[in-house]
């Protein structure tokens, strides 16, 4: 059985002549595909994003559920006919489809929120959409003064509570990295940390897949871990006793950007969808329960829930080079799980 989809289907009529007779091309004024992170990003572009674009532009928005590397695996595999027309990565997969050449050129003047995004977080071939803050977290009624640095997660009381997990995501990389840093190593430089894993794996509370550990601490099998404040906020919305520490040497923080696919077939209503995402009105909502995204526009108002005050505040946190720590990151993760998970 041959399975055509939506987008093939288009094409297909499109070369006939009669796309326009298409009952959904009819009833709305522009349309494309954006790749979209399954679970609460899915959640918060289909249920806020989608509707504000189509009530603004009469855009309709069809998502392709993917994480960023197989967003940007599957762009390669189709050889130049784009699955999709939107990308939404973190730093790690956006330098490298950066590097493939995937990514269309970003005209800035053709978003009205442009000047409303702090300056660099729109660059020539990126809009970023959300920040992340990444630090510790702990449960307050566990312990009578909260862990201040990363060398304290390795210290007792707080290593028989410890969560690990490795380098599979954004959060959990550059917190090992800022570990490993502050054991002598680098960001290109993991050693030193993997001889401290190895001593605290056998004290540790949980070593688990970055997705169980949310679970974990809410379950209290773990009360203190690496992660983001936007789990932290998921998290204190479901009652749980948890607060976000940033560390000695200050939180970690990187964007979430947009991109337009090379040779994209619907590039004007990519540049409405990317419009809207960076809008007060759809980063106002995105800031709240349940999704509690960091908003970039300058416009908006932070709420309480999110664990920083100003937008102001990303620009003074620790940052990482993503085309330095690409080529090296798979084998962290091969090593890691030989080494400390087992």
């Amino acid at each position: 059985m041959t399975v055509t989809t939506r987008r093939e289907f288009l094409a297909g009529a499109a070369a006939l002549g009669f796309a326009s007779a298409l009952p959904f091309r009819a009833s709305a004024a522009g349309s494309l595909t954006a790749a979209i992170y399954p679970g609460t990003w899915e959640e918060a572009y289909r249920g806020v994003l989608a509707p504000a674009l189509k009530k603004s532009a009469d855009i309709d928005v069809a998502f392709d559920s993917l994480f960023a590397v197989d967003q940007v695996a599957k762009v390669r595999a189709a050889r130049g006919v784009p699955p999709f027309d939107c990308f939404v990565l973190d730093p790690g997969p956006a330098a490298s489809a950066m590097q493939a050449g995937l990514f269309e050129p970003i005209d800035a003047s053709k978003l009205t929120n442009a000047a409303k995004v702090p300056a660099g977080l729109i660059t020539s071939h990126a809009v970023t959409c959300n920040a992340q803050v990444v630090g510790i977290a702990y449960n307050p009624k566990k312990f009578a003064t909260p862990p201040k640095s990363w060398a304290d997660l390795f210290k007792s009381p707080y290593v028989e509570r410890l969560g690990l997990t490795g380098f599979q995501t954004t959060f959990g990389t550059v917190s090992i990295i800022e570990m490993a840093k502050v054991f002598g190593g680098s960001e290109t430089n993991v050693e030193p940390v993997f001889a401290e894993l190895k001593k605290a794996v056998e004290k540790a509370a949980a070593v688990a897949a970055p997705a169980a550990m949310p679970g974990l601490f809410q379950q209290g099998q773990i009360d203190v871990m690496y992660t983001n404040t936007n789990t932290v906020a998921i998290l204190k919305g479901r009652g749980v006793s948890i607060e976000f520490v940033q560390p000695e040497t200050g939180a970690i923080t990187f964007q979430t950007t947009l991109h337009i696919v090379k040779g994209a077939d619907n590039v004007a209503s990519a540049y409405k969808y990317m419009d809207m995402a960076i809008s007060a009105e759809v980063q106002s909502a995105l800031q709240k329960q349940p999704y509690n995204m960091i908003p970039i526009n300058k416009d908006v108002k932070l709420v309480e829930t999110l664990d920083i005050k100003s937008v102001d505040e990303l620009t003074k946190m620790v940052t990482h080079d993503w085309t330095k720590i690409n080529p090296l990151r798979a084998a962290w993760i091969e090593r890691f799980n030989k080494e400390i998970t087992k």
